[in-house]
């Protein structure tokens, strides 16, 4: 479960220098724990992942990084996504430590303790920000949904589940079978 550990504000700088071998993310200036994901949603992960990158690599598209990585929206909202596409003309937002700037796509991997957090408040924030692809991938459901960023409002792309093909339309071409990355 994602907790609150401070409702003192914490930004950026000091968020970096907290030392110590935990996960956290900064949502709204709040420094929050997020746990080890469950062996579940690292078996989607790997194999989503994987599928990912190597569509984006075959086609010169761009850059892949997968948690933890640092995305830092701004002082007060750092994120570390699943998975986060950036396009090869913006890969100057790509910084040594973190992404300063925002994803093209980013993947959010469900977890029973975080779905809140990840379909409502992270969703938010991803909007706000201008995330153009996000994906939504529930493990328990065999599930993907992929959102687009249209007029400023998240509107469904593309959705599958238990079977079929998730498509997505920042990587035109890349559809992904559910059964490479649930069965």
């Amino acid at each position: 479960m994602v907790s609150v550990l401070e409702k003192k504000r914490i930004t950026y700088n000091d968020y970096v220098k907290i030392d110590d071998d935990n996960r956290y993310e900064v949502f709204h200036g709040e420094l929050r724990m997020v746990p080890a994901p469950s062996m579940d949603h690292q078996g989607v992960f790997r194999d989503l992942g994987v599928l990912i990158w190597k569509f984006v690599k075959e086609n010169k598209l761009g850059a892949v990084f997968f948690a933890p990585v640092d995305v830092v929206f701004d002082d007060d909202e750092v994120y570390q996504p699943d998975l986060v596409f950036i396009k090869g003309e913006r890969l100057h937002i790509i910084k040594k430590n973190a992404i300063h700037g925002v994803p093209d796509l980013a993947v959010e991997i469900i977890s029973p303790s975080s779905t809140f957090y990840d379909t409502v408040e992270k969703k938010e924030v991803y909007r706000k920000y201008g995330v153009q692809e996000y994906w939504v991938v529930f493990p328990g459901e065999k599930a993907i949904e992929v959102l687009t960023l249209e007029k400023q409002e998240y509107q469904e792309f593309s959705k599958a589940r238990k079977k079929g093909i998730a498509k997505s339309k920042i990587l035109t071409g890349l559809e992904v079978d559910l059964k490479e990355v649930f069965d």
